[in-house]
């Protein structure tokens, strides 16, 4: 098994750059096609439906009809928006989504056309920061499209997307730190090699978790999916977005979706390694095939983005808030500390290697468990609302809050602990009094 190191990039030709380049562009946008169908399909099973079944073969080129439907629809652009910042927006979502897989490893050196080369376009000593700083910059085409539309619903969306990414994003750097300290290195060629005898889900589990949970978040899918929440925002940031302006904002959501999986894939499931039993033949880590255990690996996650979609509701945003800033970062810094306490003070000699990995296994169990636990008691209604009892009355030794649901002139739905004002009854009207014959005839 040959893994490159920083020394076997900068020596490719021109051409087999531009080959390169080439190749991962058609992997990101022959994904979202494909990822799309795969989703409507899994979750019209999951429901018991049929699912796109029309156009093409079962419905296989249903992805690419409704691409060119976007395409032919008229591009529509509201009055009131500021049109170079609206027409930018979309291109700002996409294009930080492509340029992060540059140093993505799909596989190790193999030779093309009598040039050794690795399966990777680049890569940098701060190779995972780069990632991490290049999808930073995508959200500013979601909070630019919000602001740009000159209306309020798009621009509520466009600033719970910043809370959100801002939120998600330092527990998704906090797992890249458990990662760096275990392999000592910031180059993603690096640490796939690292991975070579343990994959990192294995010794770093809490730090697998909470990426997994972030990279939801991150990437505004369900249950996470608040930025574009139909209830109450319409369409969110992209509701003044049509043809294929709104198509872009769409294959950037899958693009993320298919860089934060592959990322998950290189940091903790040992990148393009293939997958035991068969890592134990020699051919499975060489050549041309660990493409496959990577797409493969790849898909896993994307699945359970499906999956996720079609079995949760969304949270609400206090819960989705408390989750990033109560559970998820001081958890991260914790487990950074007990990696970092662990690695100092056990020796790093080969025959230490073992035991090192036997402790983060078992504090990584002690710490997903406290994840789960957190989670769990964090989902849970209120007590006030548990204790409750069925009338809607308050508990015992509970006192009400008062709370008025017309005060700002809109009636709006209470917040744990508070509770409605009991109904007012509704008054039958009084009975009319009997007239005096005399009276309406002296009267008239």
């Amino acid at each position: 098994m040959s893994f490159p190191t920083l020394a076997d990039f900068g020596h490719d030709p021109w051409w087999l750059i531009l080959i390169k380049a080439v190749a991962v562009f058609a992997f990101l946008v022959a994904n979202p096609l494909a990822a799309i169908l795969i989703e409507r399909k899994i979750m019209a099973r999951m429901q018991t439906r049929i699912g796109p079944n029309r156009v093409g073969p079962h419905g296989l080129l249903q992805s690419l009809a409704d691409g060119v439907k976007l395409a032919l629809k008229e591009g529509i652009i509201p009055s009131g928006v500021d049109k170079p910042i609206y027409l930018l927006a979309p291109i700002i979502a996409v294009v930080p989504a492509i340029m992060a897989f540059a140093v993505i490893p799909f596989g190790p050196m193999v030779s093309v056309f009598g040039h050794q080369t690795p399966l990777q376009l680049t890569d940098l000593p701060v190779g995972v920061l780069y990632v991490l700083a290049i999808t930073s910059v995508g959200v500013y085409g979601i909070v630019l499209a919000g602001w740009s539309s000159g209306s309020t619903y798009p621009l509520l969306g466009g600033l719970r997307s910043t809370a959100q990414v801002i939120s998600y994003e330092i527990a998704m750097g906090l797992t890249f730190a458990a990662v760096f300290l275990d392999a000592t290195t910031m180059s993603t060629s690096g640490i796939v090699a690292a991975q070579e005898h343990h994959w990192y889900v294995l010794l770093l589990l809490p730090s697998f978790v909470i990426y997994a949970i972030s990279m939801v978040g991150e990437t505004n899918r369900a249950p996470f999916d608040l930025p574009e929440a139909e209830g109450e925002l319409v369409g969110g940031f992209h509701t003044e977005y049509s043809s294929l302006k709104f198509a872009m904002f769409m294959l950037a959501e899958y693009i993320n979706m298919v860089t934060v999986s592959a990322l998950a894939t290189t940091l903790f499931l040992g990148g393009w390694q293939a997958p035991w039993p068969v890592s134990m033949f020699d051919w499975a880590n060489s050549g041309w095939w660990p493409i496959l255990w990577f797409t493969v690996k790849v898909w896993v996650f994307l699945f359970v983005f499906i999956w996720l979609r079609t079995s949760l509701p969304r949270l609400r945003y206090d819960q989705f808030m408390n989750l990033g800033w109560k559970v998820l970062i001081p958890i991260s810094l914790t487990w950074v500390m007990v990696v970092a306490v662990i690695r100092a003070a056990i020796g790093s000699s080969s025959d230490d290697e073992l035991v090192r990995s036997l402790v983060s296994a078992g504090a990584g169990l002690v710490v997903t468990a406290l994840i789960g636990y957190a989670i769990w008691r964090l989902m849970k209604l209120p007590a006030a609302h548990r204790d409750r009892p069925a009338g809607g009355g308050p508990a015992d030794g509970e006192r009400e809050e008062p709370f008025d649901p017309m005060a700002g002139g809109f009636p709006v739905p209470p917040m744990p602990g508070q509770v409605l004002p009991p109904p007012v009854p509704a008054q039958s009207p009084s009975p009319r009094p009997p007239s005096d014959p005399a009276k309406e005839t002296t009267d008239a």
